[in-house]
């Protein structure tokens, strides 16, 4: 197998789930990065912001609309060792958050092979992949994988089987 690095970014507080807002104290997109690598192996790293978003969910979109680029608490070195990154976050308005954009703009991906995942609800994958090929020049983007968040705890199966699939590719 490749050397496999799995990011993401995970909201913890409110969220939706089937149409009502839930405090979580774990976000459903770490729970679906951790299964991944646990079942794919390889590292793992959580992007997050400097300054957290705000707990109220309508507040962390505004920055879509502004388009964004929110500095990050931290970066890695650089993703040279890495030749497969699954890349996990929240669907917010229809793609990722913008702390994603913040991240994958500040390496160089060409000939890296990059595997979406999102949790939502209902909203699926939206424009990300198509967001991912636009910002990831030179990779490989695959299709992505969309799970219903207030779902995510009980996914393990075919999370497990697509991260194997993906991750042989």
């Amino acid at each position: 197998m490749a050397n496999i690095l799995t990011v993401y970014y995970s909201k913890k507080g409110e969220n939706y789930f089937d149409g009502k807002i839930k405090s979580i104290s774990k976000g459903n997109t770490e729970i679906i990065a951790e299964m991944i690598q646990k079942n794919v192996g390889g590292d793992i790293f959580e992007i997050d912001r400097a300054i957290p978003y705000p707990n109220n969910y309508k507040e962390c979109v505004k920055e879509m609309k502004e388009n964004a680029r929110p500095k990050l608490k931290e970066y890695l070195d650089n993703l040279d060792k890495y030749d497969t990154i699954f890349v996990g976050y929240p669907s917010w308005c229809g793609t990722m958050p913008m702390v994603l954009f913040s991240f994958l703009e500040n390496y160089d991906l060409e000939s890296k092979t990059i595997i979406p995942f999102c949790t939502n609800e209902g909203s699926g994958m939206g424009s990300s992949e198509a967001d991912l090929r636009r910002i990831c020049k030179g990779a490989k983007v695959l299709d992505g994988l969309s799970i219903k968040g207030s779902e995510a705890s009980k996914s393990e199966e075919i999370v497990s089987k697509w991260a194997k699939q993906r991750a042989s590719l």
